[in-house]
This record gives structure tokens, sequence and C-alpha cells, in this order.
């Protein structure tokens, strides 16, 4: 599942601002909401209500926050950078500086677990991960996940 299936240009955040868990993922949320049409609040609810069974900060500064909603359509993703890291309750107990928001729709099984993987998968590459770090504009962090996975193809 390549990752431009996943997420769109206008689904980036190239300097989100916030200093608290819970307003990334409400700021995150507000982003999906207006790429998918989705209401911003029902999609914080259902990622809060999976962050409370446990972070889903994976370490290194990365964090995959997901959901599922009954009336999603399809899987929708939202990348962030946040301008400065954040406590996130990782299981590294590492701040967070890379946020990558997905809402999947409640039936999507293997299609869920499927884009998670992958977004693991390119997040843990240091190469991408540097490369993310270092990119200060939308449309070049958006340049950088979609073209890891040319090369990918490629290979």
């Amino acid at each position: 599942m390549p990752l431009n299936d996943l997420i769109t240009a206008d689904a980036i955040l190239p300097a989100l601002r916030v200093n608290t868990k819970k307003s990334a993922l409400h700021e995150m949320s507000e982003r999906a909401a207006a790429v998918s049409g989705l209401g911003a609040r029902e999609i914080y609810d259902a990622v809060l209500q999976r962050e409370r069974l446990g972070s889903t900060g994976v370490g290194n500064g990365i964090a995959i926050p997901h959901g599922k909603l009954v009336n999603c359509g399809r899987i929708v993703g939202v990348f962030a950078r946040l301008e400065r890291p954040i406590e996130f309750e990782s299981l590294d107990g590492a701040p967070v500086d890379l946020a990558f928001l997905l809402v999947a729709p409640e039936a999507s099984g293997a299609d869920h677990l499927k884009a998670l993987a992958r977004i693991a998968r390119v997040l843990r590459e240091p190469r991408i991960v540097a490369k993310l770090r270092a990119t200060r504009d939308a449309a070049g962090l958006y340049g950088v996940l979609t073209q890891q996975q040319a090369s990918t193809n490629a290979a």
C-alpha cells in the first residue's frame, strides 16, 4: 500500500505548534476532517479513545495515532512535523516531533493494519526520518513521504 494512497499534499502540517499530545491530536484531527469530510470531533474522539488503550508513540520521536470510524469511507492520513518535540508517553520515553495520524473505516480490518505497517516501515528508515526532520515545507514533506514509495517499488 503506497503512502500516496493514504495521504494527499493538503494533509501535511509542516510546522505544527503545539505544547501537548491532546492539542497535537486535535489539530491533526481538524486537518483530517478538512481532507476527508468527516467531523473533526468524531475523528479526535476515535483517536483519543485508541490512545487511552496505550500510547501510539512508537519511539525515536515518532507517533502513529490512529482510529476507526463507522462512517469513514476510506483510509485517510495526516502527517505533522512538530516545531518542538512534545511529551507523548512514547514507548522509549522520547518526546515526539513527527506524527502520522491515520483514520480508517470501522470494517477496514486488514487494510488498516497494512496501512499502519506501511507507515511504520517508512518511519523506521533513518534516512527518511532525517529528511522529514530537515524539511520545512508541506510540498517537500509530501515529496519525501511519497518519493520514498517510488524508490521502494523500483527496488
